[in-house]
């Protein structure tokens, strides 16, 4: 099937049933944005972006954070299906973001920093390992 071409509607997606590829295809979807677009948005391949969709493979965390930004949804939400942040969540301008919400999503982005960070010193150490 061409993916680009597949329409959701708002009756296939469910909270309590979605899977990770089903949160990135409702949030896709309520922007009216096809899979080409969103990956090249995201400077990725179509065929990565249909692997997530269809749950056969996660992005990284960096991309991960890119993804949320482009869809406008919250990183826990785009992970879990929990909290609000999803694409048919409206934030009253007048209402403030609440404070634990702002905090849980700076310790979200705080431990994909970590994992990054770890991640890029394994990875300069096995190129000392190889040039010395």
């Amino acid at each position: 099937m061409d993916h680009d071409t597949q329409t959701e509607t708002e009756d296939d997606y469910s909270d309590v049933a979605a899977t990770f590829g089903d949160r990135v295809t409702a949030a896709r979807t309520a922007l009216g944005m096809t899979q080409s677009q969103l990956a090249r948005r995201l400077g990725i391949k179509h065929e990565t972006l249909v692997k997530w969709e269809d749950d056969r493979s996660e992005p990284r965390a960096n991309r991960l954070q890119m993804l949320a930004g482009i869809l406008n949804v919250s990183i826990i939400w785009l992970m879990s299906g929990t909290g609000e942040g999803g694409p048919n969540y409206e934030q009253d301008n007048d209402e403030p973001l609440m404070l634990e919400e702002i905090l849980t999503e700076m310790r979200t982005i705080r431990e994909i920093q970590l994992t990054l960070h770890a991640r890029l010193g394994k990875l300069e150490k096995q190129l000392r390992g190889a040039m010395g």
